[in-house]
């Protein structure tokens, strides 16, 4: 049993859980830079600056899909593998991920193409203001030529965290992050190249991320090792990858298609007035200022629970998850009471216009209201994924988004026009949080208690 692993099986558990998630919920606050440092460059852009934020919250769910593919793999991946280190089978653990890095490649190469030749059509098809449609098509078309270092880096950056490496994995993405910073001004600036040179600036950080990973996957720490002799595709080992990794996937994608759904109904419901598409793509970022760290919990909790579980601990998995849900309860109610007290902050964050600034003040309140139950919608749903429930996991994933709000958005905005789309998330939020607690905390219990006994089972036949 190596050093990690000992820890993952025998380690105090509240400290290691700190270990952990810290690491994990840094690097989703860099992510959250990540997303909002082009949006406040860019909204500084003499005289363009609110058509290209509504540019750039456009793109954001195209660029949300890309991204949804790397966690397709790689949430789908890493909790396998770590589960077969879990049982002490190291060479399928590895052959999974050998798999997953081959499926990645393949994945870039059609999504780039897709997003490089159809870049115009599907900034339109996502409700793109007439007058944000060309910056939206400049960036996608950049963004495009760097699908390949996005997918590998977001997607191989799990399974440098299923091996408990989580301050590596972190590292991979501050890296990028500071990159992105730096040349941010520079690209859009100071050689003037303005929505264009941020989306360069994004593709040029996730490809120094994307080398950092691999150099730490080619080295003796990793017990995960490139091979291409295991990277032979497996019809069996694709379809548990991706059954798993599902349940991610569609949580971003239903992300997308709601992004989707706000900005076709803000455009029919105020004449494509931008003002109000900038407004969102604000309020999209504050939720994902809630989101992202309480993702980052979950996510950084895997490794414990995916091998945890493989060895059939059930008394240690009540305890780290008991532990992991009041931390993220306590953040949950912390930001979301500064966010409902002084919602106006998001706006000058942004250097938002005075008319922006008003329509964030006035309709934050309500799009953020149902976001105190990200404990359970991000937090939790990234532990039921590690546990391996895909079939649980993939139904409260389409609840919250495809099943409430997409159709109450449509019915608000027809009753109340705009404010409409504004309060549809709120509402949502909490009623998909509601039925998510309740379907966990009553299934969980029996998770565990049957595992055990397989285990037990398994150990008596030896």
């Amino acid at each position: 049993m190596t050093n990690t692993t000992e820890q993952l099986a025998n380690g105090k558990i509240l400290p290691l859980i700190f270990k952990l998630t810290i690491p994990a919920v840094i690097a989703q606050l860099i992510t959250f830079l990540y997303n909002i440092v082009d949006r406040m460059f860019v909204a500084k852009i003499e005289g363009s600056g609110m058509d290209a934020l509504a540019a750039l919250g456009i793109v954001l769910p195209i660029t949300l899909i890309i991204q949804a593919f790397a966690n397709l793999v790689g949430m789908g991946g890493s909790p396998r593998a770590s589960i077969k280190l879990g049982e002490n089978d190291n060479i399928e653990a590895n052959k999974i991920f050998n798999t997953s890095v081959i499926l990645l490649t393949i994945i870039s190469v059609v999504l780039s193409l897709l997003t490089l030749f159809l870049a115009k059509p599907l900034v339109i098809f996502f409700g793109c203001p007439p007058s944000a449609v060309e910056f939206a098509a400049a960036y996608l078309k950049v963004y495009s030529l760097g699908t390949f270092f996005v997918l590998l880096a977001q997607g191989l950056n799990p399974f440098i965290t299923a091996q408990g490496h989580s301050f590596t994995a972190m590292f991979s993405v501050l890296i990028g992050a500071i990159i992105n910073i730096a040349l941010d001004p520079l690209f859009i600036f100071v050689f003037g190249l303005g929505v264009k040179g941020a989306s360069l600036a994004t593709v040029v950080s996730q490809a120094v991320s994307f080398v950092w990973i691999t150099v730490f996957l080619c080295s003796k720490k990793s017990l995960f090792k490139l091979s291409f002799k295991d990277m032979k595709l497996s019809a069996k080992r694709i379809f548990s990858i991706f059954s798993l990794g599902f349940t991610p996937f569609i949580m971003i994608s239903t992300e997308c298609a709601i992004q989707i759904v706000f900005n076709i109904n803000l455009n029919n419901s105020t004449g494509g007035n931008k003002d109000y598409t900038a407004a969102l793509t604000i309020m999209l970022s504050a939720l994902q200022l809630i989101s992202l760290p309480l993702n980052g919990l979950g996510s950084g909790m895997q490794p414990f629970v995916s091998y945890n579980y493989g060895t059939g601990n059930a008394e240690r998995l009540k305890k780290g998850i008991k532990y992991v849900t009041i931390i993220a309860f306590i953040f949950a109610v912390v930001i979301w009471t500064v966010s409902m007290a002084a919602p106006s902050l998001y706006a000058y964050l942004f250097s938002a216009s005075d008319s922006v600034t008003q329509i964030v003040k006035d309709y934050s309140p309500l799009f953020l209201m149902g976001s105190i139950m990200f404990f359970v919608q991000m937090t939790l749903q990234n532990v039921n994924v590690a546990l391996g429930q895909a079939k649980s996991a993939l139904i409260l994933a389409v609840l919250r988004k495809v099943i409430i709000l997409i159709p109450l958005c449509f019915a608000l905005t027809h009753f109340l026009g705009f404010k409409g789309v504004y309060m549809s998330e709120g509402i949502a939020d909490f009623i998909a949080g509601a039925i998510t607690s309740v379907v966990i905390f009553v299934t969980f219990p029996r998770v565990f208690k049957k595992r055990e006994n397989e285990v037990k089972l398994k150990n008596a036949e030896k």
